[in-house]
């Protein structure tokens, strides 16, 4: 055999081997299944702080079966990429705002009601009740993917370089908003235009003057910068919409009843770690973008703003039946929280 054959048996010798190896570790426990967790913030954001505690909770528990890795800032990619790759299998879960699926299961279009909720109070409490949670997530094998959790993300106003002050104050203006149509419909009711777009483009959007304004909550203003282009922040508290932790159903549906357990239990910390960290960082933001970006936060007449838009509740119902259950549960929980 000559020195070039040697060298290439050599060589197809070491992969057979180490295709042994890896191939049979895990038959002795030497190698740990990857779970895959996206979203799209940054890693100082309490989403991102639930986040970990839900790794934390199974790694304490499961640490020898799961290898457990977060990936923020859509490091995966944008929601919609990462939700196919959910489906697939090849990401297993995902923290999403519920405006981002309802186009997948008519159910999530539930939160894009505008003034669903009266208090944050009563959003919380409804979006913490694992009975709601089963009921968004009853197709869930059709779907692809299954509800987990839900994360807080407070109440979404409107911020513009312009005061905000009545409904007046909005009319002719363009907003960015969250895909979907309720978004649009509601803008309209409003008199101003709607402008759908991904978060990552509503900076550059606001400085070239592409939009007057946006809708989110506090954090917007500091962790992503808008507060330097924006500087009015109206509390009209128009709609209150969780971002959801679903799992991916292929991934879901392989675990034994013991190690699901885990999971559902990871998942309640991980809302309890989110919510507190939530409360903290409003907050913060809120003293950050008055004290070092110049924002003025203005209180308006919330009433106002709600009667232009609770027609569209019967409009919603009335298109989407499926949802009538549901509302029917926010609105006891309104009347139990007051």
């Amino acid at each position: 055999m000559n020195k070039k054959l040697k060298l290439s048996a050599l060589a197809v010798a070491a992969a057979a081997v180490s295709f042994a190896f890896t191939a049979n570790a895990g038959l002795f426990g030497g190698s740990k299944e990857t779970v895959r967790i996206s979203h799209t913030q940054i890693e100082s954001h309490p989403q991102h702080l639930g986040l970990v505690e839900f790794k934390k909770a199974i790694e304490a528990k499961l640490g020898d079966k799961f290898d457990v890795q977060i990936f923020p800032n859509s490091t995966l990619g944008a929601n919609e990429k990462v939700l196919e790759l959910i489906k697939q299998g090849s990401v297993q879960f995902l923290s999403v705002s519920t405006a981002n699926i309802e186009s997948f299961d008519k159910r999530y279009k539930l939160f894009s009601i505008p003034y669903l909720f009266t208090s944050e109070k009563a959003f919380e409490s409804f979006i913490s009740d694992p009975a709601i949670l089963k009921e968004l997530g009853q197709d869930a094998k059709t779907d692809g993917f299954e509800p987990m959790t839900a994360f807080t993300a407070g109440t979404r106003n409107f911020y513009c370089k312009t005061a905000i002050k009545s409904v007046a104050d909005l009319n002719g203006k363009k907003f960015r908003v969250q895909a979907g149509p309720t978004n649009v419909d509601m803008m309209n009711a409003f008199g101003a235009a709607a402008a759908p777009m991904s978060f990552g483009e509503v900076y550059s959007a606001l400085q070239q003057g592409v939009i007057d304004g946006a809708e989110n909550n506090e954090l917007a203003l500091t962790d992503q910068k808008h507060g330097e282009v924006a500087k009015f922040f109206s509390y009209d508290m128009h709609q209150m919409c969780p971002d959801l932790l679903v799992g991916s159903e292929v991934f879901l549906s392989k675990l034994s009843p013991e190690d699901r357990k885990v999971f559902d239990e990871a998942a309640a910390t991980a809302q309890k770690a989110e919510f507190a960290a939530w409360h903290k960082r409003v907050e913060e933001a809120k003293k950050t973008a008055t004290d070092k970006m110049g924002v003025t936060f203005i209180d308006v007449n919330v009433q106002e703003f709600q009667d232009k838009v609770l027609p569209l509740h019967e409009k919603i119902l009335n298109e989407t039946p499926v949802l009538k259950p549901l509302y029917e549960k926010a609105a006891a929980a309104n009347k139990a929280a007051k």
